[in-house]
């Protein structure tokens, strides 16, 4: 450390500022790596580091021809990568890349400021992508440098000091945060402004097709799905279900939503919803899962009919009961609900509308079919009625996976590769497999014994320890369960995998893999600082991200308005840039009037001199001002002369005492009249 203190210290400094800049320009960029193409990222690295290097050795910056065909290079890619020039990511790439090659002309102190400029534009687009608690407090920091960075930029050379102007960047920082924080707190917040910013950072797998075995991919994605917190009691461990996309066609291998066209309603019909007993009521915050169904408890009726808003995007529901909007879900979303544990759904179904949850490719599955053709065809089952009947072939097929040595596990390893029937190698074979396994085969074998029956992807259960009054969903409780159709009853819910492994839907167990190096030493401490770290972050989603135009008019209402409304906030908001303005001028006003004892006395002189006729030069000293008034007025200033003469001699002669000010009063008053 000692070391790198001395060889910074060696380095001149318009080295050492140049390398500051470019230390705050790639802290701007770096958020953007994640998003922008990588070699956007690479090319931006090289030319900083082309630039440091000039910088070091003293070299003198490249020619416009170099500029040039970097600029070229960069947006030929740019436009080979994401086939246009205009756009949020490629502007975003394009300003990456001008802010990087404007430091290879930092010629002047104009271009300089291009570049403060474009970092702060920058700053502000990383919130295009995320609102995080990180991302905020790297964008403080980020703009902290950027205003260093400006101080620096308005100095000669080498004054002042890097820390110096850290310093004073800090100072302006902290001036304008309460600025920052009226401002949020009581700018209108009228859509679609406030729902520009987007995060894309979904990664449940859950989607409108389900390939067999892939949903192993989200174990070991333990971030958060969702929040939750119960307005009373809790619904009971194995009613923990959160509905998501609805999947009824299948090839033999993957499993698809049906046709989401409206022509199309007609041939799959649509299931009446019936509930009963209490509600179960909710508040939810919904992270973005970039897929267009809203995972809800079941079962959730909706507000209006089949249809619900929730932060002006609108879902309605499908036929097999999921709330389905227009485009999928790119902002955190937060909403109250209710469900209902007690529901009935699709008894009054038609074999006409059942025929899609029969079908099954006739040459996929061979020996599935065969075994569940002979189970359907058992004496036992030939004198039920079809109700009874479907009820007692799933009892039957789950009874089979208790007993015959199926295993859940996360590394089933890879299914169809020697064989194109997976279902046979899963069902008959390894019998290894985790919770879509066991659904896609449940469904398989009761449409080949002639049950209608169809999968249901979403989540189940939730972490056992709520955090700070709210219950987690992690992307890790992604879950696949199977529906199968009874007459005289309609929709059945079955998990299978609660008949192999009863502790994932019992105790709401998530997917999870064998935890990092971390957990494995200390799994308490791990956990405890993660649920911290989720604690504030939820703070900061509920309390900033969540501040809606409801909280405004409720915050009004606290201040005594009685009514919050847009006349009310302007008027607060109008009275707060008054109040502003007011304190702005008023500091302005005192920052120009001296502040030491020595100078607030010359500026009373002056103002009594002044209003007696005499005017006197600033710069002087008391004695000059002495004879300026005796050559002027002569006999008449002697009084106000004497006085300044023992003023001079008391500041400079030792031991001299200080004349009274009330003299010099009574000596202008004299002059004056």
């Amino acid at each position: 450390m000692k070391a790198l203190t001395a060889w910074w210290t060696r380095l001149p400094r318009d080295t050492r500022d140049s390398f500051f800049l470019l230390g705050v320009i790639t802290a701007v960029v770096a958020p953007h790596a994640g998003h922008l193409p990588w070699w956007s990222s690479a090319l931006t690295a090289v030319v900083l580091g082309w630039r440091g290097l000039l910088a070091w050795r003293q070299r003198p910056l490249p020619g416009r021809w170099w500029l040039l065909a970097v600029i070229a290079l960069y947006t030929g890619m740019t436009w080979l990568t994401l086939r246009t020039l205009i756009g949020r990511e490629a502007g975003i790439t394009l300003l990456v890349m001008l802010m990087a090659l404007k430091t290879l002309e930092l010629r002047a102190r104009r271009d300089a400021f291009v570049v403060f400029f474009l970092g702060f534009f920058l700053v502000l687009t990383q919130f295009l992508y995320s609102q995080s608690l990180l991302m905020a407090v790297w964008s403080l920091v980020s703009l902290w440098g950027l205003l260093a960075a400006v101080v620096l930029a308005q100095m000669p050379t080498g004054v002042p000091s890097i820390a110096i102007a850290a310093r004073r960047a800090a100072g302006t920082t902290a001036l304008g945060l309460p600025v920052m924080v009226l401002l949020f707190v009581l700018f209108p917040r009228v859509a679609p402004l406030w729902g520009v910013p987007t995060e894309a950072i979904g990664k449940t797998g859950l989607s409108n097709q389900l390939e067999f075995g892939a949903m192993n991919e989200i174990a070991n994605d333990d971030s958060i799905a969702m929040r939750l917190k119960f307005d009373g009691p809790l619904p009971p461990p194995d009613q923990r279900y959160f509905r998501g996309p609805v999947l009824t066609r299948f090839d033999g291998k993957t499993w698809r939503a049906p046709d989401p066209r409206p022509s199309q309603n007609w041939l799959r019909g649509r299931d009446e919803l019936g509930t009963s007993g209490p509600a179960l009521r909710y508040e939810m915050t919904l992270e973005p899962l970039r897929i267009s169904v809203l995972p809800l408890l079941e079962m959730s009726p909706g507000t209006v009919g089949n249809q619900m808003v929730v932060a002006e995007l609108t879902f309605t529901r499908g036929p097999e009961l999921q709330w389905v909007a227009s485009r999928p879900i790119t902002e955190r979303l937060r909403l109250e609900g209710s469900a209902h544990v007690a529901w009935r759904a699709g008894e009054r179904r038609v074999r006409l509308h059942l025929a899609t949850d029969l079908e099954l490719p006739a040459d996929q599955n061979p020996r599935t079919q065969a075994w569940a053709a002979a189970l359907a065809a058992e004496p036992r089952f030939a004198s039920l009625t079809p109700g009874p009947r479907a009820e007692a072939l799933a009892a039957a097929v789950l009874d089979h996976v208790r007993g015959n040595d199926f295993l859940y596990t996360l590394s089933p390893g890879r299914y169809g590769e020697t064989s194109p029937h997976v279902i046979d190698e899963f069902w008959l074979d390894r019998r290894l497999g985790f919770c879509e396994h066991f659904a896609s085969a449940f469904v398989v074998v009761m449409r080949a014994m002639g049950v209608p029956a169809r999968i249901v992807t979403g989540f189940q259960g939730w972490d056992t320890e709520p955090q700070d009054g709210y219950y987690v969903v992690r992307n890790a409780n992604a879950h696949a369960w199977a529906e199968f159709w009874v007459e005289g009853r309609g929709w059945v819910r079955s998990d299978p995998t609660a008949a192999v492994a009863p502790n994932r839907v019992i105790q709401g167990l998530a997917l999870r893999p064998q935890p990092g190096v971390i957990g494995q030493i200390n799994p308490t401490l791990w956990r405890a600082m993660r649920n911290g770290w989720e604690t504030v972050n939820n703070r900061w989603q509920q309390l900033v991200l969540n501040y809606s135009r409801e909280n405004q008019f409720d915050l009004l209402k606290k201040m005594g308005f009685e009514r919050g409304d847009w006349t009310s906030l302007g008027q607060v908001l109008a009275g707060v840039i008054l109040a502003l303005a007011v304190a702005g001028a008023a500091w302005i006003r005192w920052s120009s009037r001296p502040h030491d004892a020595w100078s607030r006395q010359r500026a009373r002189i002056a103002a009594l001199l002044a209003r007696a006729g005499v005017s006197i030069p600033a710069h002087e000293s008391p004695a000059a001002w002495a004879r300026a008034l005796r050559r002027q007025h002569g006999q008449k200033a002697e009084p106000a002369a004497q006085w300044l003469e023992k003023l001079e001699r008391s500041r400079y002669a030792p031991g001299a005492p200080a004349p009274a000010w009330g003299e010099f009063r009574t000596a202008a008053r004299m002059l004056r009249a």
